[in-house]
């Protein structure tokens, strides 16, 4: 799956680092504790969340997160973009709430990957 896929399935809107959207995707986080992200996030993943700060592009920049899924249709301000841009990250926008958007991506094939105990 590409992020580009994504796209399509989460009803989303590309707002930032639009050169990005063909990377593949093989991993999915929900999470609105960055600590958590960064527990668990694994390769090639792909972040959701409904926490619009700064400190989400950083993390995703730390852990190489493929791109950041903002739910609940909140938009990143135009500092955030911008950071993203730079970064080649992709930000995309869903109206969907956290629980529907990851059930969406589960069911076209998206895990989460398990827990190592």
């Amino acid at each position: 799956m590409t992020v580009n896929d994504i796209l399509g399935i989460l009803d989303a809107t590309a707002i930032a680092g639009k050169d990005g959207l063909n990377n593949e995707v093989l991993t999915a986080c929900g999470s609105d504790m960055m600590s958590d992200v960064l527990a668990f996030a694994k390769t090639q993943c792909v972040l959701l969340t409904g926490l619009c700060n700064p400190q989400v592009i950083r993390t995703a920049e730390m852990m190489d997160i493929v791109a950041i899924i903002f739910v609940r249709g909140k938009t990143p301000d135009e500092t955030m973009i911008k950071m993203a841009d730079e970064m080649g990250l992709p930000i995309i926008v869903t109206p969907h709430r956290m629980f529907s958007s990851c059930g969406l991506l589960y069911e076209h094939g998206l895990r989460g990957g398990i827990m190592d105990v």
